[in-house]
């Protein structure tokens, strides 16, 4: 993976020099930081606007080279590259017979499909969006499979109550990410696992990684996976759902879909020269 040489490598369209501009100036750069850190505020209403589509998962999505191929029902199909990334998390360890919990579930189609293929005694999606919550327990009503309410940095949950946790593509919005750590070392079990994948800036890896060192469990493996990752955008489905879910206003919806177009989009170039930084991690708790 190569670095970034100079501006005109990764702003490529008026939009993204703009952007690139705004993000060298001090102020809007904590702006941004902040924005980042509370999205998560804005999915209650992403929720409500898709509350009538099939729109199961919002994470970037994964494929290797050569593709996984993972067999998938044909009504999964059309999500492949974000089953995917939850397959390649999730699948470091033997869920089979284990009590797992997701926090961070979003509109449950990670905790459908890994409750219906891989069949962990019970699995629970939590997140802090009701509007999702509502959302799971209407789409995905499957044995074992339940989905609450709650924030990630005060797990509703009893000490030692799960095997695995699972964490994909949300750690970066909560606002005390090593207050999450620590909760999900308490709800795990002696022995077991936290399956994690995210995103970080290339200036906030050393206080990511810093934050990691620290965590209350041992990690076993990490590995940095921006290649699959872009791959994996440019087959998601999810990306011609976000200039819809942009205000109705002309010039933002152009934004919206100059940002996350799947081909040569600004987020995949990000990953492509190294500016932003996609990891799969796996910890356990000994």
């Amino acid at each position: 993976m190569t670095q970034p040489q100079n501006d005109t490598l990764v702003a490529r369209s008026r939009l993204e020099k703009l952007l690139l501009r705004l993000s060298q100036n001090a102020a809007l750069a904590r702006f941004q930081t902040n924005l980042q850190a509370n999205t998560y505020r804005l999915y209650p209403l992403a929720s409500r606007r898709l509350a009538n589509d099939d729109v199961f998962f919002l994470n970037f999505g994964y494929e290797e080279d050569p593709p996984m191929d993972v067999p998938l029902a044909s009504s999964d199909e059309p999500n492949r590259f974000p089953i995917q990334l939850y397959h390649r998390t999730a699948t470091q360890v033997e869920l089979t017979g284990k009590q797992v919990l997701e926090v961070s579930c979003g509109h449950g189609g990670g905790a459908s499909y890994l409750s219906r293929t891989q069949q962990p005694a019970s699995y629970t999606g939590l997140d802090i969006n009701p509007a999702g919550i509502e959302f799971c327990r209407r789409r995905h009503n499957l044995p074992s499979l339940y989905f609450v309410q709650g924030n990630a940095e005060s797990l509703p949950f009893a000490d030692q109550s799960f095997d695995v946790v699972i964490n994909i593509e949300a750690g970066i919005h909560y606002p005390d990410f090593a207050g999450f750590l620590t909760e999900v070392a308490r709800v795990l079990r002696p022995g077991g696992h936290f399956l994690y994948a995210d995103l970080r800036d290339a200036e906030a890896v050393p206080a990511w990684d810093a934050t990691l060192a620290n965590a209350p469990m041992r990690l076993v493996s990490k590995r940095i996976i921006n290649d699959e990752v872009v791959r994996g955008i440019q087959g998601n489905p999810i990306w011609d759902q976000v200039p819809r879910l942009a205000p109705n206003i002309a010039f933002v919806r152009r934004m919206a879909s100059d940002l996350t177009r799947k081909a040569g989009s600004w987020i995949s170039r990000r990953f492509e020269t190294g500016e932003s930084c996609y990891r799969l991690f796996c910890f356990v708790k000994d």
